[in-house]
Order: C-alpha cells, then sequence, then structure tokens
C-alpha cells in the first residue's frame, strides 16, 4: 500500500491483478485498484474531480479527467474515510498510476488539489 498526504486528505491504494479478466496473449492486463480517502483535516472537503496519468512500461502514456470517482462526489466530514474500487487495462503485465482530486473545502469554497501517490500495476508473475 502506498499512501500520500495533501493538505490534510491522507489517500491510500492497493493494487490487485486480475488474471481472470487478462488475456496477456491479446495484451490485456487487468488490475483493479482500491482507494481509502481520509479527511485528516478540521474541515469539511468534497472530491470534485480526478485526475490520472497512467503508464504502460511499453512507453505508452494515458490521461483520464472526469467528475468525482465511480459516479459520486463525496463530502468528506473531519475523520471520516471514503473508499472505492476501480480498475485500469495495461497492455503489458507492469504499469503505474498516479495523480491527482481536485477538493473543495465546504466552509469557504476553497479548492485543492489533493496529491495520488504513484502506485505500480504489476502481474505477480513478473515479480519472479
Amino acid at each position: 500500500m502506498v499512501t500520500q498526504i495533501t493538505e490534510g486528505v491522507k489517500i491510500s491504494v492497493e493494487t490487485i491483478y486480475q488474471s481472470e479478466y487478462s488475456n496477456p496473449g491479446n495484451e490485456h492486463f487487468m488490475f483493479a485498484y482500491k482507494i481509502s480517502i481520509e479527511n485528516l483535516s478540521e474541515y469539511s472537503v468534497q472530491l470534485m474531480r480526478r485526475h490520472w496519468f497512467i503508464f504502460d512500461s511499453n512507453g505508452t502514456r494515458r490521461e483520464v479527467e472526469g467528475d468525482g470517482v465511480v459516479g459520486l462526489q463525496p463530502v468528506l466530514e473531519p475523520g471520516n474515510i471514503h473508499q472505492y474500487v476501480s480498475g485500469c487495462n495495461l497492455k503489458t503485465p507492469m504499469g503505474s498510476m498516479k495523480g491527482n482530486y481536485q477538493m473543495r473545502r465546504v466552509v469557504d469554497a476553497e479548492e485543492f488539489e489533493a496529491n495520488i501517490p504513484e502506485f505500480y500495476l504489476i502481474a505477480p508473475y513478473k515479480l519472479n
């Protein structure tokens, strides 16, 4: 698990290779990732947008942007945690992701970016 704290927002990421949804012969490698977003600040915050940078080990780079996460724009009160699971497909058995969430403090509508730490997507057989 990797973790990073930005302006009182703690983001942790766990990953798992999805062999049952992967097809290495067709260059299709599927990974799931679980994100935990914890509000360590004294203010309520809302996750407004996401911005991902996705890297394959063959040098391919993709960007994904959009509102919220998995269809939600959750509000986190101080001390609350929001978790969700999503997925990413790669053309290679190794890659990485990183990015940020555009957050908004509820009290004054001040916006800031909470960094998503870089995490690696690696098919287990590549670790041997």
